[in-house]
């Protein structure tokens, strides 16, 4: 794991805000993590990382424990028996942390299940899992929030800047906050449109049927 620290997004973020003397900041550390935060939950709904696990059958059960696939957004697609080509995609059911193959009899125990599937990014001290291109969009998002919060809290308040300042921040957060969400609902559709390549199914086997359909 590697790419942008935690350190490296909030100094993104306070250039965008224009709030980079040390001396005289206007967001702390502690406001700007939260709103970094923030904005690397929204994007992780979005465009999340992409993991895939193998998981064991038991003996005589259709049913993984998927509890250990921790952060996860979704189940994409699930491969069994593994090894095919083109990969054999089944058909599964999820009910909170339990997953149910869609098969006709059950498997056998200690059998490879491939389970493919998307888990938030995470963003610490050291590293991150996003990728150069979603660096920049993560610190869009936390400024804008930013932006927001402090322009409400300076409404009706007394300024250095002018009795305007407020309303200044407010307009530029709005538009930032606008063109975040827009870039989101582009990613959105983009992983929309791979998950249903993902499942559709190799001839002879099924795609994944989300639980109720």
């Amino acid at each position: 794991m590697a790419g942008i620290d935690l350190d490296t997004m909030r100094a993104l973020v306070r250039r965008d805000l224009r709030d980079e003397d040390p001396a005289d900041e206007r967001w702390s550390d502690d406001e700007l993590d939260r709103h970094i935060a923030r904005a690397l939950a929204e994007l992780s709904l979005a465009a999340p990382l992409e993991a895939s696990t193998t998981l064991t059958t038991t003996a005589g059960s259709r049913e993984l424990d998927v509890s250990s696939l921790a952060e996860r957004v979704s189940i994409d697609a699930v491969e069994y028996p593994t090894g095919a080509y083109p990969p054999s995609l089944v058909s599964y059911s999820l009910w909170g942390d339990v997953l149910t193959l869609d098969l006709d009899g059950a498997p056998s125990g200690g059998q490879d299940v491939i389970v493919r599937w998307a888990r938030t990014h995470t963003l610490d001290a050291t590293s991150s899992t996003l990728p150069p291109a979603l660096e920049d969009l993560v610190a869009t998002g936390a400024a804008a929030y930013a932006a927001l919060e402090w322009s409400s809290y300076a409404t009706n308040r007394l300024n250095v800047g002018g009795a305007d300042t407020w309303s200044h921040f407010h307009t530029w957060a709005q538009e930032r906050l606008a063109a975040f969400h827009k870039a989101l609902a582009k990613h959105g559709r983009q992983r929309r449109l791979r998950s249903r390549r993902l499942t559709v199914p190799a001839e002879g086997s099924l795609g994944a049927r989300p639980l109720g359909e």
